[in-house]
């Protein structure tokens, strides 16, 4: 029966083709740990996507039961952790993962770097690379607020004020991420929930995108 479906979509838009040209793609001896033991340096990449999957279906888990207020946030995640089967587990993975998911982006930023794959004709690569790096950091940023505790409370303040120091339009980012220039309060709580979950995962989304469309069609970078 799966194969008369699979002919029946096959027919209408042709995937084959699609799915072919993926699995019989070879990968590059250089890149094999099998043929070169230092070729562990080029999984940096992989794992790290590996690990942004992990952070979106244990986001989208946590989803369910976060209230983004600032009366039901911290009682929301809570019970999250002590009444939900495998709550505490999700939540440890998506706590954990954003600060390993940022150690494996800097990882292979420094291979990519040193191995000299930013260079012609891979520029563009680079260039969406470091604004990954930059959205998977704002990520790290905006969650760390959510669980309104007071470690967040404090570590977002400071980084707010980090933000209002920037020459010229520091006031004015401030302003648009905290809701209001003077106190962290609902308004801020629910911007950065807006950001976390809409804003910057469309615009990961859209960079991976273009990020695997230029590594499909240039090719992963040869060896030192």
């Amino acid at each position: 029966m799966l194969n008369r479906i699979y002919d029946w979509i096959d027919d209408r838009i042709d995937i084959t083709p699609i799915w072919r040209d993926v699995a019989d793609h070879e990968v590059p001896e250089h890149v094999n740990p099998a043929y070169h033991f230092s070729a562990f340096v080029y999984c940096f990449g992989g794992l790290t996507f590996f690990i942004t999957v992990i952070q979106i279906l244990s986001g989208m888990f946590l989803t369910m039961y976060y209230v983004p207020d600032i009366i039901n946030a911290w009682n929301s995640v809570y019970f999250l952790q002590q009444d939900v089967a495998a709550g505490v587990i999700v939540r440890g993975m998506h706590h954990w993962g954003a600060s390993l998911v940022v150690v494996m982006m800097f990882l292979h930023t420094l291979r990519v770097f040193f191995t000299g794959a930013y260079k012609s004709p891979r520029e563009l690569n680079w260039v969406v690379g470091v604004l990954l790096f930059a959205v998977m950091l704002g990520l790290a940023f905006t969650g760390y607020l959510l669980p309104w505790d007071m470690k967040a409370l404090f570590a977002t303040k400071v980084g707010l004020d980090i933000a209002e120091s920037v020459p010229f339009v520091g006031e004015w980012i401030k302003t648009l991420l905290a809701g209001d220039s003077t106190i962290i309060g609902a308004q801020t709580l629910t911007r950065f929930f807006a950001i976390h979950v809409f804003f910057l995962p469309a615009a990961l989304f859209v960079l991976m995108a273009i990020h695997f469309i230029l590594i499909r069609r240039q090719g992963i970078s040869g060896p030192l």
